[in-house]
């Protein structure tokens, strides 16, 4: 690893350089996806069944080489990726303006295996979703969309403003904020490597989120990587994602996607980003009308969908929360106390 840190003597790339063209590349490799779409239609695949959560885009006929090619890419991803984490927390490495060798290689690594994983699905077609449940992959985002919200606690809160305090709260988000990026690499890469570089909207619009997931991963030890703003684009992009995937899949559930997401903002996420009270109030009354003006057409004996993602990602916070403090304490009383001579 001397490279590194011969490497990092030299840097240039501010954090803002380092994230515009990251940005750039995104763009640019969802529109290479978009155009290279119709060459996938040649492909067989497995019969469509209408039973929840059945992803269609998997091929009729896998052979050997289709699994060794997305299971070897996925787990040189991810194996790339943790050892990145680990080399640059062994090393103590502290925030900065400027990326640092290691988010360069970082960059250049999630860049690689993006392009792999294009170049694997005009192949052998297959993603991970040959093997695995689509749930597995939404609750990889989900858990981490719940992490945010308790690492953030103690920044913004967790409804209005107000902090939940108490210990469980606050030790397992500090915990959460050291150790996080291992399960963010996880979720973002094994979801990235669950999908076939498909061209559907609802595919395009999802490669988009995780090539930006992906390179908030890439910056990490940077102060961009903690940018309120950035941090919220990233939160807030589920949104549309989630919105646009159900108008093409689920079209009677839109509105749960679009108003549990935009809930969780006007909850919690923009009290996070210093807005002035006439703006909170602003985005609080433009969610309400739009409440309004949609259950006023579909019917309000539906408005309780509203409520599902919220409740639910607030009620696992909580669990979580539980789960970490709980972990923590028996580590403690299994590690020995060490002795005074």
């Amino acid at each position: 690893m001397k490279f590194m840190a011969n490497a990092t003597s030299t840097r240039s790339l501010t954090q803002s350089q380092g994230l515009w063209l990251g940005v750039l590349f995104s763009a640019l490799f969802t529109g290479l996806i978009w155009l290279a779409g119709s060459r996938l239609d040649s492909f067989p695949l497995r019969p469509d069944i209408e039973i929840p959560f059945w992803y269609p885009w998997v091929s009729a006929e896998p052979t050997v080489w289709t699994r060794i090619s997305v299971w070897g890419g996925y787990t040189l991803h991810q194996v790339t990726v943790w050892g990145l984490i680990y080399y640059a927390q062994r090393n103590n490495t502290k925030y900065s303006n400027k990326l640092h060798a290691v988010n360069v290689w970082a960059l250049l690594a999630n860049a690689a295996f993006i392009g792999f994983h294009f170049v694997q699905t005009h192949i052998w077609y297959d993603g991970l979703a040959l093997d695995v449940s689509e749930q597995s992959s939404q609750w990889s985002v989900i858990l981490l969309l719940v992490i945010v919200l308790l690492m953030e606690n103690q920044r913004r809160g967790l409804f209005f403003g107000k902090k939940i305090k108490g210990s469980v709260m606050k030790e397992s988000g500090r915990v959460l904020r050291k150790y996080h990026g291992y399960y963010f690499a996880w979720a973002t890469i094994y979801t990235f490597w669950y999908h076939p570089m498909v061209s559907t909207p609802g595919h395009l619009i999802g490669f988009f989120y995780m090539f930006l997931l992906l390179l908030q991963g890439s910056l990490f030890f940077t102060r961009i990587h903690t940018n309120k703003w950035w941090m919220v684009t990233q939160e807030v992009s589920v949104l549309f994602h989630g919105t646009l995937v159900a108008f093409s899949n689920a079209p009677d559930l839109w509105q749960m996607f679009c108003f549990g997401f935009a809930g969780l903002f006007v909850v919690t996420q923009m009290y996070g980003l210093g807005l002035p009270k006439w703006a909170r109030w602003g985005f609080l009354a433009a969610y309400i009308g739009g409440v309004i003006a949609v259950f006023s057409d579909i019917g309000f004996e539906n408005i309780h969908q509203i409520t599902w993602i919220p409740i639910t990602e607030y009620a696992v916070v909580f669990i979580i929360a539980i789960v970490v403090w709980g972990v923590m304490k028996l580590i403690s009383l299994v590690r020995p106390t060490p002795t005074v001579a």
